[in-house]
Order: C-alpha cells, then sequence, then structure tokens
C-alpha cells in the first residue's frame, strides 16, 4: 500500500513559504459556500472579498493568520516572492479573523499570469501582538518564517492553500 503524498510538500508549500510542521488546530477556509481543501482551484472573482475563515482551539488562545502568494508576479519568475494579501493578529480561538486585529488589510488574488498559490498559514501567539506587531513596509517580498520569527510564532499550527489563475476577459461582442 503506497503512503499518502502530503499535499502541503507536493504543492511545494512546505520548502517555499514554511518548514515541515505538524498541524495541530483545525481551520477551515470558505470563499462563499466554497470549502477551500489545499490544492483546489478558486477563481480570482470568488475571492474578493476576505474568505470565512473558522479557526479551532481555546477562546484563551491567540493566533496570528498570514496569506501570501509565493509566486509573485509569475510561478516561473517569482522576483516578488511573497506577496502579501493579508495578515490578521490576536485572533481568540474558536472565532474567525473578524475578532482579530487586521494588520495588512485583505486584498484578493489577481495572478496576471500563470497558476498562482495563495497560503493561508496560522500560527498560535505566546502572547497579544497588538502594538507590537511591525507592519510591513511593502507587499511584495514577505517572508513568512522571518515574520514567524521576528514575532516568536514558532512552526505554524495549520496551513491550507488553493491555486488560482487569470480569469478570461469576457468577450464583448
Amino acid at each position: 500500500m503506497a503512503a499518502s503524498a502530503d499535499p502541503l510538500v507536493v504543492g511545494r508549500v512546505i520548502g517555499d513559504v514554511v518548514d515541515m510542521f505538524m498541524p495541530s488546530v483545525n481551520m477551515s477556509i470558505y470563499f462563499g459556500p466554497k470549502h477551500v481543501t489545499n490544492g483546489c482551484t478558486i477563481k480570482p472573482s470568488v475571492a474578493l472579498d476576505p474568505p470565512r475563515v473558522v479557526i479551532g482551539g481555546h477562546p484563551d488562545v491567540f493566533f496570528t493568520l498570514v496569506m501570501t502568494d509565493p509566486d509573485a508576479p509569475s510561478p516561473s519568475e517569482p522576483s516578488m516572492r511573497e506577496w502579501i494579501h493579508w495578515i490578521v493578529t490576536d485572533i481568540p480561538g474558536g472565532t474567525t479573523p473578524s475578532r482579530g486585529k487586521e494588520v495588512v488589510a485583505y486584498t484578493g488574488p489577481r495572478p496576471p499570469v500563470g497558476i498562482h498559490r495563495y497560503i493561508l498559514v496560522l500560527f498560535e501567539q505566546k502572547q497579544l501582538l497588538g502594538s507590537l506587531m511591525e507592519v510591513p513596509s511593502s507587499r511584495a517580498n514577505f517572508n513568512t518564517r522571518l515574520f514567524a520569527n521576528r514575532h516568536g510564532l514558532g512552526l505554524p499550527v495549520a496551513t491550507v492553500y488553493f491555486n488560482a489563475q487569470k480569469e478570461p476577459a469576457n468577450k464583448k461582442r
């Protein structure tokens, strides 16, 4: 019997964005009724607004959520790796990001070329970050590992990723 391959390894999420970790918190992500599973495809037009993210855990434990695109501007030439799409801190366990502090406002996928991976990474905080959180000066060239190290977040506790590509322009003839 063949062992099943971890989709985070196959999708190069582990390696490109995060190190190997053991998931320990449930995180469910939805764009409208669509449940996001690792490697699924989401149309950018469906992801204009932030996803509904449901985080497990106890309300006394706080989390940071990061959404990033390691394929910017092109999967073959990711010179802006990683492009930050969203950061929310101080999210109480058992709730959603709306209960946390949005550090970087959500911006939906807008891949100019190729198939891009959009990765949502959840970290458990050791303390409330509040005003300790430094806001990235640019969305380009973000580094999830460096961010986690700088804020004492350690390894992720959950990660989910989806793929998106530029949608064809509507024909108006």
